[in-house]
């Protein structure tokens, strides 16, 4: 699978070979500077042109009605209605010897390239990542940049899986964020989504109709995994990120919306391919996924390379059960969480919070599987991501919807527990700028957008009307773009400040044992204070945390060790205080 790809040109010393799977076509035209008529070999159409070379524009005419981009575009210069250009993967990487990090000195930040910076571009991005390096940070994830519709977008409404987009950068200008952070010891991830194409720029389903299934996701028709092709489409995208630009892993998008997933499923084809490349390339290549399920089967952050598994899951209970200790937010999905001191302790102690127990929010139905066995390392926690801060009506974050010492004690347990602990970008310094969802759609489908959401929030609507942010307006892209100046403010400067400590003592203290912590914790939390003991072999990381407003007695029995966070605690604990130690 890692040898030669089948989708999209092959560029050679002596022309390119343009190619195209399209099952539905009886004929297809090479768009250069005059149609060419590409030879039909079975479903495929290929033809070789000697003078094509990088940098040559290029569309196919279907059956002399239609012309279309590449649907393996490795570059879109002029959006997803423009011609596709063919793209030389060769690039001085500055970088060249870079490996990657073990897993267990992941730590995330999530970013959205758009928004990033005021500029929105891979180059902009480059400027900071030194930030990134003195916070702590150690894996930029980018979520999802392949080519969209419109001038901005979250990146779920993909249609051209191989092109950056071009609202971006070139991709030798994605190549360079790379290899800068890679040169600076950061490791990068890229957000991929295999579940959904996005709704204006994709043609397969003209060309390709065994492409999608009779199945439906939330966000249209599933794709069909058990066609041969289907599935070489995704695998080869997979591994072209991780080749030709050099991703240090991928994060998969909600993979239990892969509702046609083939009789081998395609993750583990995904991930044997992927270790194959590791492997060749002796590097370490990092797979995440994102998977309501909670399907502790897939995943094995000690197998090494990725042979049929993956790292870690993005731990969503671990975020719902926190956000609604934080803010009191039972609505929808947290409803599932009431009890959130009950489903926080089993997050920190197993993992999953939901094991195979019946979800009420779901119908009752029984999600999860035992997950305690698992190493810490399998899951990736965090506070704060794009979809639970941009799935709200104003989108507000959760220093707008929490207190300060509350949310500045729960940030000191997400980056003193055991588990790869991930934030948001601009969440180091408590940035408050919001991150409503928007895109750049026109039209009907535009007004489609609009609609749906209207009908997704109809009660937030109903109260607050025109206060909830147009997601197709531009002054709601704009609203969500970081303000770096604000971290020269007090208070945000403090937080700043906070954040570089813990992940210091993060570095320093506890990414050290966890390659030895195997199984599940001891952890308490049925009142107050939180008490968690994570075994290491002859170690053991201690973690002791005060979560009210109110002093609290400190444990008669709790035998603490070399204080790694806080000081030793004192007999009567403070309000919203926490600390850690490691214990022989």
């Amino acid at each position: 699978m890692t040898a030669k790809p089948s989708f999209g040109p092959l560029l050679t010393k002596r022309g390119v070979t343009f190619r195209l799977w399209a099952p539905a076509a009886s004929r297809v035209s090479l768009m250069l500077d005059a149609p060419h008529d590409m030879p039909k070999n079975g479903d495929w159409f290929e033809l070789h042109v000697p003078k094509a070379k990088a940098g040559t524009r290029y569309r196919f005419k279907i059956d002399d009605d239609i012309e279309i981009a590449d649907p393996a575009s490795h570059f879109q210069p002029d959006d997803v209605q423009g011609s596709s250009e063919v793209i030389d993967h060769h690039y001085d990487w500055q970088a060249p010897d870079w490996k990657g990090l073990p897993w267990e000195q992941a730590i995330f930040l999530e970013a959205h390239a758009g928004t990033f910076t005021r500029e929105g571009t891979f180059r902009a991005m480059i400027e900071r990542l030194d930030h990134l390096v003195a916070t702590g940070i150690t894996a930029l994830e980018l979520m999802p940049v392949a080519d969209f519709p419109g001038r901005w977008n979250w990146g779920y409404d993909g249609v051209l899986l191989y092109a950056p987009d071009s609202t971006y950068g070139r991709p030798e200008d994605l190549k360079a964020l790379i290899d800068a952070a890679h040169s600076r010891g950061l490791m990068v991830f890229l957000d991929v989504v295999y579940n959904h194409f996005g709704p204006d720029g994709n043609y397969l389903g003209r060309i390709a109709p065994s492409f999608f299934s009779d199945a439906q996701t939330p966000w249209g028709a599933a794709i069909n995994y058990e066609v041969d092709e289907v599935r070489a489409f995704a695998i080869e995208n997979a591994v072209h990120w991780l080749r030709d630009y050099r991703f240090d892993g991928l994060r998969l998008d909600a993979v239990h919306a892969i509702a046609t997933p083939g009789e081998v499923h395609m993750l583990t084809d995904l991930s044997m391919a992927v270790g194959e490349l590791a492997t060749k390339t002796d590097r370490y290549i990092h797979l995440v996924l994102e998977n309501d399920d909670n399907l502790a089967a897939v995943l094995a952050p000690e197998e090494d390379p990725p042979a049929g598994r993956y790292r870690a899951q993005w731990n969503d209970d671990y975020h719902h059960a926190w956000h609604v200790f934080l803010t009191g937010e039972t609505a929808g999905y947290y409803s599932d969480y009431a009890d959130a001191q009950k489903h926080i302790t089993r997050t920190l102690a197993e993992g999953f919070a939901f094991q195979g127990e019946a979800s009420p929010h779901r119908g009752g139905a029984l999600r999860g599987e035992p997950s305690g066995s698992l190493p810490r390392t399998a899951f990736v926690n965090f506070l704060q991501n794009h979809d639970q801060i941009g799935n709200r009506p104003l989108g507000e974050r959760l220093a707008m919807l929490a207190k300060p010492e509350a949310v500045e004690a729960a940030l000191a347990v997400l980056l003193l527990q055991p588990s790869p602990p991930m934030l948001f970008m601009g969440e180091e310094w408590s940035a408050t700028e919001p991150f409503p969802f928007f895109c750049d759609f026109r039209g009907d489908l535009a007004q489609a957008v609009r609609d749906g959401r209207k009908r997704e929030f109809a009660e937030a609507y109903a109260q607050r009307g025109d206060a909830i942010p147009d997601p197709i307006a531009q002054e709601t892209r704009d609203a969500a773009v970081l303000d770096w100046d604000a971290r020269s403010h007090p208070v945000h400067a403090q937080r700043l400040a906070f954040t570089r400590s813990l992940l210091a003592a993060r570095k320093k203290w506890i990414v050290p044992l966890l390659a030895g912590i195997k199984g599940k914790g001891e952890v308490a939390f049925s009142s107050n204070p939180l008490t968690a003991r994570w075994q290491a072999g002859d170690k053991t990381l201690l973690l002791l945390a005060n979560l009210s407003d109110n002093r609290h007695e400190r444990p008669n029995d709790l035998q603490w060790g070399q204080p790694v966070w806080g000081g030793s605690p004192p007999r009567d604990l403070p309000p919203w205080s926490v600390y850690a130690a490691i214990g022989g």
